[in-house]
């Protein structure tokens, strides 16, 4: 799909409201992500690998919060990923339609089931990996839980759930000091000081980071029985869990 540059926190002075997965975000959200998230383009191609490690045949590997579709996609690419049903869900329509545009151009031989709905109202059938990239942030702390517990009572003994969040530092002082980077990492990608301050305006009260430990604590309640931080890049991680 075409992308254009996002400048959408630079046309307003005022308050910028809450930050939700529109059009306009869909417009530019592949040039936001990659110029918000470091090392988002390794986390992603590190997904599809990992996928493919614990991919069985005739199940299905679950994008949850898909956006455009991008972890799926490096999942596809898997020829091992191929011989599951890959299942994309998210509540965005606009996000949806532009998933289903770049998968049918990218994998048009990898049939691929997209799904619009609250994910925390979906019905998940038997699966070996469940990819929640840069999902489980935006769901209610207080239902956390519960969606974790849902992913694991579909998955067997040693599958997978691949899990990437923005985070809080057990330290306030290296909190902060990471928060500092991840804004001199936007300011190098050409993002201005009001567009930092304007975006993390919107994301207050929707966007709500935990701490690694917190995180882990929450899986192995949730019923997986380990799990590891295989990527950090200042205050954003990659975990995988093994059910």
């Amino acid at each position: 799909m075409t992308t254009n540059r996002d400048t959408i926190y630079s046309k307003t002075l005022g308050d910028p409201g809450l930050f939700t997965f529109n059009e306009d975000v869909v417009g530019v959200f592949p040039d936001m992500i990659n110029r918000s998230v470091p090392g988002y383009a390794t986390v992603i191609s590190m997904t599809g690998l990992m996928a493919a490690r614990h991919a069985r045949a005739d199940t299905c590997i679950y994008d949850l919060g898909c956006s455009l579709g991008a972890s799926l996609l490096a999942a596809a690419r898997q020829p091992s990923c191929q011989q599951c049903q890959l299942v994309g869900v998210d509540n965005s329509s606009a996000m949806l339609a532009a998933a289903r545009s770049t998968l049918e151009q990218e994998m048009p031989d990898v049939p691929a089931e997209l799904v619009e709905q609250d994910i925390l109202e979906l019905s998940l059938r038997p699966a070996s990996v469940v990819i929640l990239n840069y999902t489980l942030q935006f769901v209610p702390v207080t239902s956390r839980l519960a969606l974790l517990e849902k992913i694991r009572s579909v998955l067997r003994p040693g599958d997978a759930l691949i899990l990437s969040e923005k985070i809080k530092l057990d330290s306030p002082g290296m909190d902060e000091y990471m928060i500092t980077m991840h804004h001199d990492f936007k300011r190098a990608q050409g993002y201005s000081d009001l567009e930092i301050a304007k975006k993390r305006q919107a994301l207050e009260n929707v966007l709500i980071p935990e701490t690694l430990s917190t995180h882990r604590e929450r899986l192995s309640k949730a019923g997986f029985s380990d799990c590891s931080t295989w990527f950090q890049c200042f205050n954003f991680a990659s975990m995988i869990a093994i059910a």
